[in-house]
């Protein structure tokens, strides 16, 4: 099931879940599930309260109270102040590892024998079709990064890669901004991956469940419709089970906790001449299974 925070005009943030077709957002609270949240939704919701969820979201639409059409909501990142920092993977597909190699001029022998991690701020997620800041007074080198995110579901601590799918929670998309210039720079990401409104987020969570697993699911970009990045995360250099397994043989995982798989080649940095992003430019995230993240900078 695909869960949603939304709003509907000046009324509260609410929690939701979208109906079988994908046309209504039917509000948790009406399923009697009353979370405010869904940082607090993931933590605490029994597995009852999930089953309750997935059963009213397969009703019809004037069986729900407060049901409302999906075109008369405004959809917000789905965590939209994440608790910690997002953890992320560097250079995760073969191809986009080349690329970056060839805009730093710098040799690559085509093995990756460790996974990369960094951190991404995370004071607050960018919500579908909010703009992205150019930051053009330091930024001259805008770029995208469709990814798959992952959602840890309950704490993980020494967890085996076969058990690591009950571990999960679900799935969303981040759209991983990118200060090149600043990354050259300083010689790592944090700071050029951080910036305040670097973080889109949506446009849902779909639950693990809900795909098969490990997920094999397109993955693409547009840029001003522009079909940019076009991969799948079959391709992957360490996935899903590796990661977690991974980090949770020194790190806590808490329940919330997002790490975003990296993203494949044909960002704006590996094209000749490189194409980066300039305001008014619209970008679109599309993973299968999920839908299309969607934002414009500014």
């Amino acid at each position: 099931m695909k869960l949603v925070t939304y709003q509907i005009e000046r009324f509260p943030v609410s929690l939701g879940v979208l109906n079988r077709d994908e046309t209504f957002i039917y509000p948790l609270r009406s399923l009697e599930i009353d979370y405010h949240t869904m940082q607090e939704l993931i933590v605490k919701a029994s597995e009852g309260e999930m089953q309750r969820i997935a059963y009213g979201a397969s009703q019809e639409p004037e069986s729900i109270c407060g049901a409302a059409p999906l075109s008369d909501v405004k959809l917000l990142a789905p965590i939209p102040h994440p608790n910690q920092d997002v953890i992320c993977l560097g250079i995760n597909y073969m191809a986009h590892a080349e690329e970056s190699a060839r805009f730093k001029n710098e040799a690559f022998n085509g093995e990756r024998p460790y996974a990369v991690y960094f951190s991404k701020r995370a004071n607050e997620a960018v919500s579908p079709g909010d703009p992205i800041p150019s930051h053009s007074d330091i930024v001259d080198s805008l770029d995208y990064e469709a990814e798959l995110a992952v959602i840890i579901g309950k704490e993980a601590r020494n967890v085996s890669e076969e058990q690591v799918k009950h571990y999960l929670f679900g799935y969303t998309i981040i759209n991983d901004i990118s200060a090149r210039n600043i990354q050259n720079r300083h010689k790592q990401w944090y700071f050029g991956k951080s910036l305040d409104g670097f973080l889109p987020m949506g446009p849902c969570i779909v639950t693990t469940d809900a795909l098969p697993y490990p997920p094999k699911l397109s993955i693409r970009s547009k840029v001003n419709g522009e079909l940019r990045q076009d991969s799948n995360t079959s391709m992957l250099i360490f996935g899903i089970d590796h990661v977690v397994s991974e980090l949770s043989r020194g790190i806590a995982l808490k329940a919330g906790t997002i790490i975003s798989m990296g993203t494949p080649a044909g960002v704006g940095m590996g094209f000749d001449p490189p194409k980066f992003l300039k305001p008014g430019d619209r970008i679109d995230c599309i993973v299968e299974g999920i839908g299309t993240l969607s934002n414009h900078v500014v």
